[in-house]
């Protein structure tokens, strides 16, 4: 059987079709493992053998069987330190890892696809050899979007058609949220000299989004603060003014911190600097991006990194300022005021069909959480997209969707009873929207 050819004859383009790997892991290795040892053209350039091909694909093989690449490496080394041969026997169609003659796209779901279902079983080391595998196929970029992002966002849907629990999402979003730290620490110090400051508004817990863009303007060399989860508006005011960033960045997922979102937006307004905003929220509702004085940064976390760019280099750019409906704010600050005789007729009123006190509670904290976020916006009818959610929740919890809009119905009442005229705008949206319910 002929030996595999240790000619140098193939360029990166070429190795790096044969084996999947990415330029900038091929490097790590030829600096980190002197694994392979290509050698220069003339002009310059790297040149690999048939063999170095094969040895390539062998690392990535042992890699797909659990092994770490460092590990992988040893075990080369001390075969080859025995005397024996790794490729001994072998032929280039025999040395091949199947996922590589797959398109890119195929290889990348069924990572993701095993991914999730690792986390969903609670296997953790699991998932995390998936992620270390799909790192040494995929750009960093690549397997943050198409696999991190893209599973919780499935575990999110899975959820909502009641078929992952809550224990579920935490392990999965504590998986995913490590692993993106992770990745951070590991980039290289900044090489610009300008600032991004990152944070959650208060009341938003969810910090993947805010990791995902550090992560990414990070490895663009930006200098990136990011504050997390939660950060009250006063706070975020006093940090900014102290450090002086070059752009403020707010991320924001459900209505009531796009509410808080845009009452940090105001505090920030007096120090002079870029605030641009973006998440999942803006997207769902993008007539909410009228509500808000910052520039949106479009609905892909992707998409966002050229913009802050442009925005950061512009200290003059500054989007209109809209002008408060104070009509709208005075409805909503009455409406606060009688919150709890809204809520107290509201029981007297509804027949629960014998659901627990519980789910009273919970329905009406939630329901003034996103009415009161919505008139602070600018129209009760951004609850909507909310209420649709809550529909189909109800019945992948095997409750009746007919709950709703009775419960509708009974608000209505309620608000027209305790403030008459004055809720006029609360009540008369209450009465018309019931009825698609």
């Amino acid at each position: 059987m002929p030996s595999i050819s240790r000619t140098p004859i193939f360029n990166m383009n070429a190795m790096l079709q044969e084996t999947g790997l990415t330029a900038d892991v091929l490097r790590v290795w030829e600096k980190r493992y002197q694994l392979p040892k290509p050698v220069r053209s003339a002009g310059g350039h790297r040149l690999y053998s048939q063999y170095d091909i094969e040895l390539v694909k062998w690392l990535r093989m042992r890699q797909m069987e659990g092994l770490n690449i460092s590990r992988a490496v040893e075990l080369w080394r001390g075969m080859t330190a025995d005397g024996q041969d790794p490729l001994a026997g072998a032929t280039p169609e025999m040395v091949t890892i199947e996922e590589s003659r797959m398109p890119a796209d195929t290889r990348i779901q069924i990572l993701r696809n095993q991914w999730l279902d690792a986390c969903l079983a609670f296997d953790g080391k699991k998932a995390e050899d998936l992620l270390n595998q799909a790192i040494a196929l995929y750009p960093v970029e690549t397997v943050c979007m198409e696999v991190l992002q893209w599973g919780l966002s499935a575990l999110g849907d899975l959820w909502y058609a009641g078929k992952a629990s809550v224990s579920q999402e935490h392990f999965t979003s504590g998986l995913a949220s490590n692993r993106m730290e992770a990745l951070i620490l590991a980039v290289p110090q900044p090489t610009r000299e300008q600032t991004v400051l990152i944070g959650c508004p208060a009341g938003e817990l969810h910090t993947f989004p805010g990791l995902m863009l550090t992560l990414l303007l990070r490895r663009r060399g930006w200098k990136v603060i990011n504050l997390g989860a939660d950060v009250p508006a006063d706070q975020l005011v006093d940090t900014a003014q102290a450090l002086r960033p070059d752009i403020v960045v707010l991320v924001a997922q459900t209505l009531p911190a796009a509410a808080a979102l845009k009452r940090t937006v105001g505090q920030l307004g007096q120090l002079n600097v870029p605030v641009a905003y973006g998440g999942l929220v803006f997207n769902r509702v993008p007539v909410l991006r009228h509500s808000i004085p910052a520039w949106f940064l479009g609905e892909s976390i992707s998409g966002a990194v050229p913009q802050i760019a442009e925005l950061a280099s512009d200290l003059s750019i500054f989007p209109a300022q809209q002008a408060e409906n104070k009509s709208l704010a005075e409805v909503a600050t009455r409406y606060q005021e009688n919150r709890l005789s809204i809520e107290a007729a509201l029981v007297n009123q509804m027949n629960w069909q014998g659901l627990e006190i519980t789910y009273i509670h919970a329905a009406n904290a939630f329901f003034n959480e996103v009415l009161t976020a919505a008139l602070e916006l600018g129209s009760p009818s951004f609850v909507e997209n909310d209420l649709a959610w809550i529909k189909v929740l109800l019945s992948s919890r095997q409750l009746s969707q007919d709950l709703l809009g009775h419960y509708l119905q009974t608000y209505h009442q309620a608000v027209k009873s305790v403030m008459g005229p004055s809720g006029d705008i609360i009540s008369d949206w209450l009465e018309s929207i019931s009825t698609k319910y």
